[in-house]
């Protein structure tokens, strides 16, 4: 079904999804546009570090227009200079995580090309390890306080040893130093060639446990600013809102909703740099009279039931949004008790730019992602692609300028996922009579770990490489405080038949120390089942479901 309102996406006079954050940097200038950690920059200020920053990767690295640059920083202010710099120059942003391991990190590098990165100081020693293998040439280091330092000696960033350790070819600035040296001249301005040139790889998790760059547009991106803009434009106050950012920028969800189209309305984002301190969080977002919060499930519960959360001032919040993970019953209520504002729960994919349906404010059905957005099409499946009627269940495709044209590098991959136009998302749900939709069940497999996709296999390969176990399967559990964690279900190589408890809990332990050392914390199990054998279909597979 598609959505018939009388809007729809209007690309016209647009040259890259920058144009639009561009317009607002002149129109609210002297505006707050980013805060964090007490630091506020202008609109008129981000612009000018933003240009001083393109101006560098322009003028003083080997970088050219369509070059991957990758981002890995968590949420501070260096984050939207750094990604408004890399579109303004021509450049296809790939979006990392800051704590990927060595391993994460070369697959992503090394299959999207990358040839720049703007890196935590912290990411360094990781990235040390692994840059000889991969087409890196340009590396700029900050760190938090960096621009309210203004530090731009390298020596103070890293050590000595570490600088030493770095392969010689590697051009490296700090950041505060790349801005200095930028400034000295204006940045050429550049256009891609069409609003079809890539933009943004998006690293998304896969079901060969390898991640895939979904290709994001311009005009993909262009259009999902638009698109999610006509959804909530009832409640927006241009170049007065205030937008508390807890969630990652480098997650396509923070990316689209607050670096592109809060910023594109002149709205003021305050970025927190570690969600999981709420104490810090709180102290951080106490000075503003938010309009706005970007949230997930999780994040609602915990703030909910923080002493100082409840005595901050919410008479100005009017517009909550959640993603990345279903919305609770419990977490809505408890929000909208607190603050008097109700959640409006969306739905997208990475490879989607990513929002496809979403629930307008103040009209929300919980349980429902609500109805899909202007120039959208959501169509129920079968497994043979045949379009099922509204209130059947089968799997949710969706159509529309915000689709991604493909995997990078990934031919069969795309042919799978892209079916007559339609993007095949592998969740399960239906369409309402009134033209809402509703999941019923998510990828069959994917454990959603505190909004995070997590997926078995990718798991399963680091776990089948450990040499005490013979195979294992990777499923979710509930969790009160993720609300899913991973857990592994082991079968071992051999085990001490006098005391197998004791043996399995010192097992638990290595594989727990080995996973460490090649996942991120969030995809590590956190809980371990030792059992004979797995349960499998006549064919060898086995059942997860059954596991489950």
């Amino acid at each position: 079904m598609s959505n018939n309102s009388s809007t729809g996406v209007d690309l016209n006079g647009l040259n890259s999804v920058f144009d639009l954050v561009q317009q607002a940097m002149t129109k609210f200038a002297d505006k707050p546009a980013f805060s964090c950690l007490g630091q506020t920059l202008s609109f008129k200020e981000v612009e000018q570090q933003s240009r001083a920053l393109a101006s560098y990767l322009q003028n003083h690295t080997k970088l050219v227009p369509g070059d991957r640059i990758a981002i890995q920083l968590p949420n501070i202010i260096q984050f939207p200079i750094a990604a408004y710099a890399a579109m303004s120059a021509g450049l296809v942003i790939v979006n990392t995580n800051p704590l990927y391991t060595t391993r994460e990190m070369a697959h992503q590098f090394s299959d999207a090309g990358v040839k720049g990165i703007i890196a935590y100081g912290d990411v360094v020693p990781k990235l040390a390890e692994i840059i000889a293998d991969t087409e890196l040439e340009t590396l700029i280091v900050t760190k938090t306080d960096d621009l309210l330092t203004g530090e731009q000696d390298i020596a103070n960033l890293l050590s000595k040893e570490l600088l030493d350790n770095l392969p010689a070819p590697v051009s490296l600035c700090s950041f505060n130093g790349a801005l200095a040296l930028g400034k000295a001249q204006a940045p050429r301005a550049v256009q891609p060639e069409s609003l079809e040139a890539l933009a943004l790889l998006q690293y998304t998790g896969g079901t060969t446990g390898l991640s895939k760059g979904a290709m994001l547009s311009h005009a993909n991106l262009a259009a999902n600013v638009q698109q999610t803009h006509e959804r909530f434009a009832p409640v927006l106050q241009p170049g007065e809102d205030i937008y508390i950012c807890p969630l990652p920028l480098y997650h396509i969800y923070a990316f689209m909703v607050n670096l592109l189209l809060a910023a594109s309305q002149g709205a003021h984002n305050v970025l927190i740099a570690n969600p999981r301190d709420l104490d810090a969080f709180v102290n951080e977002i106490k000075p503003y009279a938010f309009t706005s919060f970007t949230g997930i499930n999780t994040l609602f519960v915990g703030l909910c039931h923080h002493d100082g959360f409840k005595q901050l001032d919410f008479s100005r919040l009017k517009l909550t949004i959640s993603g990345g993970s279903a919305l609770t019953q419990n977490a809505a209520n408890l929000w909208h008790q607190l603050t008097g504002c109700t959640i409006s729960e969306g739905y997208g994919l990475s490879e989607t730019s990513p929002v496809l349906c979403f629930n307008t404010p103040g009209k929300e059905k919980l349980g429902t992602i609500g109805w899909p957005l202007i120039d959208t099409e959501i169509e129920i499946w079968d497994e043979d692609n045949r379009v099922l009627a509204r209130g059947e269940t089968g799997e949710i495709v969706a159509r529309g300028p915000q689709v991604m044209s493909g995997y990078w590098q990934q031919a069969r991959a795309s042919e799978q996922a892209l079916v007559k136009g339609f993007f095949k998302t592998g969740d399960i749900g239906f369409i309402h009579e009134d033209g809402r939709v509703q999941i019923v069940d998510r990828k069959k497999d994917m454990i959603l770990v505190s909004g995070f996709n997590v997926y078995p296999n990718e798991i399963e390969e680091v776990l089948a490489l450990h040499p005490k176990i013979l195979e294992s399967a990777v499923v979710g559990h509930a969790d009160e405080h993720s609300g899913e964690k991973v857990c592994a279900y082991i079968v071992l190589e051999e085990n001490d038949p006098q005391s197998p408890d004791f043996a399995e809990y010192l097992i638990a332990e290595q594989i727990t120390a080995y996973c460490r050392s090649q996942l991120s914390a969030y995809k590590v199990p956190k809980e371990y089942h030792f059992v004979e054998e797995l349960p499998k279909s006549t064919v060898g597979k086995v059942l997860r479901r059954e596991l489950r």
